[in-house]
């Protein structure tokens, strides 16, 4: 996988293969990436779609009728979808090739308005204790869903999106070149006489070098039996 951004325009080398035939196909996917008019939703939340390939759900008529059926329970109609995500990726399992088993599919869905009484009760914490008992969660109206979609209540995540303070730009100092100025520094620095800390760094070693010669030749030479 390999991706490269210019601006806004991001090109995808996207690697696939046939799952009864083993055939692979390349092809240079390029998106044009633009912003939100509204920036990111503050609410949101994702159900996982247990009947569901991640290829079924990404064509745009799929995804309309999910967001309809999202609406039935959400209680709005401003939704749209912020994702898809294969359960493969969030580290599921491949799924048996018998009865049509599907991999499952993370959904999140975005609005601008409150969560509904509805999935604020399937994510209670009483609803959390039934789903680990092996029980139903609890849900205070019909499942939408049903039968197009099989939502597994017990992994919905409800999300609540705040807003980022916008950091504050940069501060110019007073030492910003002007356009078209030549530069100036701030305070004249006198002349420095470099000689005298030039000669310390040669001669010292120099000199220790000289002793430590003296001193090995004298306990080499002078120090020996008979001399």
């Amino acid at each position: 996988r390999t991706w490269h951004l210019r601006g806004c325009l991001l090109g995808l080398q996207v690697l696939a293969y046939n799952r009864h035939t083993y055939e692979t196909v390349a092809q240079l996917l390029l998106v044009t990436i633009v912003p939100a008019p509204g920036g990111e939703p503050p609410y949101q939340g994702e159900f996982l779609v247990g009947n569901r390939n991640v290829e079924e759900l990404l064509p745009a008529a799929m995804q309309e009728m999910f967001l309809q059926a999202a609406a039935g329970v959400w209680e709005r109609d401003d939704l749209h979808v912020i994702n898809v995500t294969s359960t493969l990726d969030r580290g599921g399992r491949v799924p048996l090739p018998i009865e049509g088993r599907k991999e499952g599919v993370y959904v999140k869905v975005g609005s601008g308005g409150d969560f509904s009484s509805c999935l604020v009760s399937a994510t209670s914490p009483q609803s959390r204790f039934r789903c680990s008992l092996g029980e139903q969660p609890l849900a205070s109206c019909y499942d939408t869903f049903a039968p197009h979609f099989t939502v597994r209540w017990c992994n919905l995540t409800l999300l609540q999106v705040r807003p980022s303070p916008t950091p504050p730009g940069p501060t110019w100092g007073p030492g910003v070149l002007e356009e078209e100025g030549d530069f100036q520094p701030p305070t004249e620095v006198p002349p420095q006489d470099l000689l005298p800390g030039f000669l310390v760094t040669l001669l010292v070693p120099l000199a220790v070098a000289a002793l430590l010669c003296l001193l090995l030749g004298h306990l080499m030479c002078c120090r020996r039996e008979g001399v």
